[in-house]
């Protein structure tokens, strides 16, 4: 089975994805070079959550403006 290219992912299959990387490097019982090669991957995935948040959060301060609300937005921690 071959792993859904990132850019293809949805936020949540990304971020249930960075949770399985984030387990096996905490669990430590991966070889180095599979180690390095998780943690781009994880990096790439961190990516590409903070991308979709930031494109949701986009979204949310257009339809305010839209209401005439209010805008502004607080970023998202833990990312």
């Amino acid at each position: 089975m071959t792993e859904k290219p990132i850019a293809e992912m949805s936020f949540e299959e990304a971020m249930a994805a960075l949770e399985q990387v984030v387990g096996q490097l905490e669990r430590g019982d991966v070889a180095l070079e599979a180690s390095i090669a998780l943690y781009e991957r994880g990096a790439a995935l961190k990516a590409h959550c903070e991308g979709k948040l930031k494109a949701a959060e986009e979204k949310v301060e257009l339809i305010r403006q839209q209401e005439g609300r209010a805008t502004g937005t607080t970023p998202v921690e833990g990312l």
